[in-house]
């Protein structure tokens, strides 16, 4: 555990930041997970309405940097691919 205030700041600002780069993730995650299922299952009506879902929070993982910008670009280019392909 840290001693000097300055690194129980610094410990206590890495939580925050570490829990809400995790929400990001977590909620890129699930949604790209979710569009995949419901491409194996031939639904793509209901996969191309969740897929501004997707877009959104992918964006905002880019912008909060919880994931570097080039890689959110690459998911929702496959996952367009992978739409537009079924």
């Amino acid at each position: 555990m840290p001693i000097i205030k300055s690194a129980k700041k610094s410990l206590r600002q890495n939580k925050r930041r570490r829990s809400e780069n995790l929400f990001h993730k977590n909620q890129v995650k699930h949604l790209v997970k979710e569009i995949r299922t419901l491409v194996s299952d031939k639904k793509t009506k209901e996969a191309k309405e969740l897929l501004s879902k997707t877009y959104k929070a992918l964006d905002k993982a880019a912008k909060t940097k919880a994931m570097d910008k080039n890689t959110t670009k690459r998911k929702k280019s496959r996952l367009t691919k992978l739409i537009n392909k079924s």
